[in-house]
């Protein structure tokens, strides 16, 4: 056999290690999967329930509210409002008796503080303007995530169309 020369022998070696390379490729270190924020969660059916329909008392109240004191452009709002949160008590209200879960006739404390803070307003517009954007604003989330992870089939298409409706009354707020 003929001797093979320093450089045949250097390009058979660059050959294998070229080859060696290409035939395992580790996969790449997975990324990590982000933790949706807490107000992402769902909350369980009792607390959803409580929680909305104290949410929806809240409304029609502060709605009855700018229809007497407010400006025209928060009568008009406070009209479509009343009319949407009794849709949602009568929805919530109908679904919660499939599921033997009816909800409260009763504000909640946090919510009744907003309605005594509206009537007691110097400036009664802005007040009923920065209250409907915070509350419309963490309606909708906890509407929204109830409607895509919530415990209840019954009650997610009423959490879905209410999302729906939120985020129109927030934009609406918006520009009062």
């Amino acid at each position: 056999m003929a001797a093979r020369t320093p450089a045949f022998r250097w390009a058979t070696l660059a050959l294998i290690v070229l080859l060696a390379g290409c035939g395992r490729r580790e996969a790449p270190a997975p990324r990590p999967q982000p933790r949706p924020p807490v107000s992402l969660r769902a909350l369980p059916v009792t607390s959803y329930v409580a929680t909305s329909a104290s949410i929806d008392l809240y409304n029609v109240r502060a709605g009855e509210f700018a229809s007497q004191r407010g400006n025209a452009r928060s009568r008009d709002y406070a009209r479509h409002l009343i009319t949407d949160h009794r849709g949602t008590v009568a929805q919530l209200s109908f679904a919660g008796r499939r599921l033997n879960l009816l909800p409260s006739a009763q504000i909640a404390p946090p919510h009744q503080a907003m309605i005594d803070s509206l009537a007691g307003a110097g400036n009664f517009d802005a007040a009923f303007r920065r209250q409907q954007i915070e509350i419309h604003a963490s309606s909708q989330r906890m509407h929204a995530a109830f409607a895509a992870r919530g415990d209840s089939p019954t009650l997610r298409p009423v959490a879905a169309n209410a999302a729906a409706f939120e985020a129109r009354h927030l934009d609406a707020a918006r520009g009062l």
